[in-house]
């Protein structure tokens, strides 16, 4: 909280403060502060709140006056207003900082604006401002100009990678020490303003201050750009946004289809990409045992096939690293400490025969779940798979034997794909769901980033959704439109005599 003392400092070193920086709107700001903010920004506004250590990003230090994402010039002392109250007001996607249009009054977030500008004593307005120039349409010459200059000497690419996933191949940490990463430029969703090419404009022109993203509009720059420049690579980032495999609420539900032969067995195989994909969000493991606030990985992809015996289940996720313990390069772009990466689907033991799940953290005693197991390996080790049995998470079993059970997987451009195969009937009934056609059956699943620090009870997670093995298509519909016609046809044979005996009757 703001003393009184350093309230009457401030106004003493501040003779020009207008009317509209009065003692009286710096309180009002200080209440709304106090309510809305302390918790996490702290009560001296230094980012120390009481939530802090549980938040990533980690809140901004207010006492600094720097801020990420501004549109003042990149060499400018502070940002505008406008920048501080967009943040306010509109929040910052992919963080804890939500925002407070729907709850604070235009008049309550101008004192709150204030109040945090003073923690660092900023007055008045920027030296200087982005030169946005004349926007350049996209269009694919442009968006082709944009992909050689992200690309031309890794100047994009050295750190958000090859194909815009942010898979680094470097540790990077801002001014306070903190550990960030790289964007991944195919979720615009993450972006913390948004993926408008005037903001990526403003982004790529000013960098993101604090970080290691740099100003490619500061002329003493090797990697500088002119701004007709800055617009075509605006316009490539624009474009690299997934259109597919992207969160829809209303697909809660993974269609397996039905295939003849053999179920593809490597996760690259070109077979999948026929097969329909549901994409769910996923967030940290905040429930139970060693509690990880912090995850990496924020969705799952999957789809599902199978034939007569089997079921094979591709798993595929986002990933800025492969984490490889014992490999001097991962663990040089690891966080802490390196672990492999690992991925495990959630299913019941037996298909529930209604809407009642099992409690959704590796079940209950009561109602016994199997994870499928896989983890990418080490220096020292290759890939493994299994099935373990629990019962809640201090309950877990893994099995010495996992049957037929198979898992592979493959690391690309920063991409996961995995794909998991089993037999739809086991000999151990008691012990392993058995598949049926037609039945919904809940299936959700864990993922562990490995160079994020994440084992054990350290994960992302999601909530439970269906799986549906959608029968394979028969004859039957065929044979019963072909029964129902004859019938019709009988009937009318039938109403015809009968109609002309009548006749005859009546003559």
């Amino acid at each position: 909280m703001l003393k009184r003392a350093f309230l009457a400092t401030v106004l003493v070193l501040a003779p020009m403060l207008t009317l509209a920086q009065s003692d009286e709107e710096l309180e009002r700001g200080e209440a709304v502060y106090v309510k809305r903010c302390l918790q996490c920004h702290g009560e001296d506004g230094d980012g120390l709140g009481p939530a802090a250590e549980r938040l990533n990003p980690p809140p901004r230090d207010f006492t600094l006056g720097l801020y990420k994402f501004v549109t003042s010039s990149f060499d400018a002392d502070m940002p505008n207003d406008a920048d501080i109250l967009r943040m306010i007001q509109d929040g910052m996607p992919g963080t804890a900082m939500p925002g407070w249009s729907d709850i604070l009054s235009e008049q309550e977030i101008t004192d709150v604006l204030t109040y945090i500008k003073y923690f660092a004593e900023l007055e008045g307005e920027p030296d200087g401002q982005t030169d946005f120039g004349t926007q350049i349409t996209s269009s694919a010459d442009s968006i082709a100009a944009g992909k050689l200059l992200f690309e031309d000497g890794d100047r994009c690419s050295e750190c958000h990678g090859v194909q815009g996933k942010g898979d680094a191949i470097k540790k990077l940490k801002d001014d306070n020490g903190d550990r960030t990463w790289p964007r991944n430029l195919t979720k615009p969703w993450t972006f913390r303003v948004s993926n408008d090419p005037r903001d990526i404009f403003a982004r790529i022109s000013v960098g993101i201050p604090t970080t290691q993203m740099p100003s490619f509009a500061d002329p003493a720059s090797k990697k500088s750009l002119t701004i007709e420049e800055r617009w075509h690579v605006a316009n490539y980032v624009t474009s690299l946004a997934k259109t597919e495999k992207v969160v829809n609420p209303e697909n809660f539900v993974i269609q397996g289809a039905r295939v003849q032969g053999d179920l593809p067995n490597s996760p690259d195989d070109e077979l999948w990409e026929t097969a329909a994909h549901s994409t769910f969000m996923m967030v940290p493991q905040i429930v139970g045992g060693e509690r990880f606030f912090t995850t990496a990985n924020d969705t799952v992809t999957a789809r599902a096939l199978y034939n007569s015996d089997q079921v094979a289940i591709h798993l595929e996720w986002d990933d800025r690293t492969n984490s490889i313990p014992g490999d001097e390069k991962a663990a040089s772009i690891a966080d802490d400490e390196i672990f492999e990466d690992a991925i495990a689907i959630q299913l019941p033991r037996t298909i529930p025969a209604g809407m009642e799940k099992p409690y959704f953290l590796m079940g209950d005693t009561a109602n016994p779940v199997n994870l499928w197991s896989w983890s990418s390996g080490s220096t020292e080790t290759p890939e493994t798979a299994g099935i373990i049995d629990a019962t809640g998470i201090e309950g877990q079993q893994p099995r010495n034997d996992s049957g037929d059970f198979q898992a592979t997987g493959s690391y690309r451009d920063g991409t996961w794909r995995v794909v998991m195969t089993r037999a739809l009937k086991t000999g151990n009934p008691d012990e392993d769901l058995q598949f049926e056609e037609g039945r919904f059956v809940p299936i959700s699943f864990f993922v562990w980033d490995g160079s994020n620090s994440e084992t054990a009870t350290g994960h992302s997670i999601t909530t439970w959704y269906w799986l549906q093995l959608k029968p394979g298509a028969t004859f039957k519909p065929l044979i019963y439109g072909i029964l129902s016609a004859l019938f019709v046809l009988l009937l009318l044979v039938w109403w015809s005599r009968n109609a002309r005996r009548r006749d005859r009757s009546a003559a």
